[in-house]
């Protein structure tokens, strides 16, 4: 091979893992699609989207939690990841959403659209449907969350830290409508935080240090059960 053709296919090979970089650049920057499971272990309508949720906990770009709602505890079963912050989670999605009360299964992509998620298929293509650009750009590093320059719709956006168990785990029933039966639950919320707020301005705020090997996600909000602008995890 000649001096000439040589350098040629040095440079060409540069080029080339310039761009492979740029490319796995771009992945890494790709916005997650935050795909949240208002669920109860009293609900015998909730076991399918459970699993549904499941099949998309390790999709690229998703980040799926399960948040567990007391409201059906009086059926006989207390749930035992139930919250009452989570409830209230869920309440204030509806009315943007246009429904009147909350209901499980609901399955809320990106804050801005629901769906039922117990048939096949209704989680993946509301994933798929609602797909996330823009936002500012968000990252947990070295206890710190920071969130870069953008718009904040109406001025102001919530920042709020989700911990919660990244996995699958196993809870058997023992009363109430889905008594005798081993519920799966994935990637299920502990604690809810509200972190602080965001204005637009690039902003550092402290990251808590997570316990009990707990995982931990931002998610920037507008307020008011309002579309995800941003999240991170890690």
């Amino acid at each position: 091979m000649s001096p000439v053709i040589s350098s040629r296919v040095l440079a060409l090979s540069g080029l080339a893992a310039l761009a492979l970089a740029a490319s796995l650049g771009a992945a890494a920057a790709q916005p997650l699609s935050v795909v949240e499971l208002f669920t109860s272990q009293g609900c015998s309508s909730c076991p399918p989207a459970n699993a549904n949720l499941i099949k998309v906990k390790d999709r690229p770009g998703v980040l799926a939690l399960s948040f567990n709602v007391t409201y059906w505890d009086y059926l006989g079963w207390k749930d035992t990841f139930g919250k009452q912050e989570f409830t209230q989670r869920q309440v204030s999605y509806e009315p943007p959403l246009g429904h009147d009360g909350p209901f499980t299964p609901q399955v809320v992509v990106n804050g801005h659209a629901d769906v039922v998620g117990a048939a096949p298929g209704e989680i993946e293509h509301l994933i798929t449907a609602t797909a996330k650009t823009g936002g500012p750009s968000l990252s947990l590093d070295g206890g710190k969350v920071a969130i870069g320059a953008g718009a904040a719709p109406g001025g102001k956006a919530d920042v709020w830290l989700v911990r919660y168990t990244k996995g699958v785990v196993e809870v058997p029933v023992a009363r109430g409508e889905n008594t005798g039966r081993t519920l799966p639950h994935a990637n299920v919320v502990h604690a809810l935080t509200k972190l602080g707020s965001w204005s637009g301005e690039a902003k550092t705020l402290d990251l808590p240090a997570a316990s009990g090997g707990l995982s931990t996600a931002v998610l920037v909000q507008s307020p008011g059960g309002g579309p995800i602008l941003a999240a991170a995890a890690n």
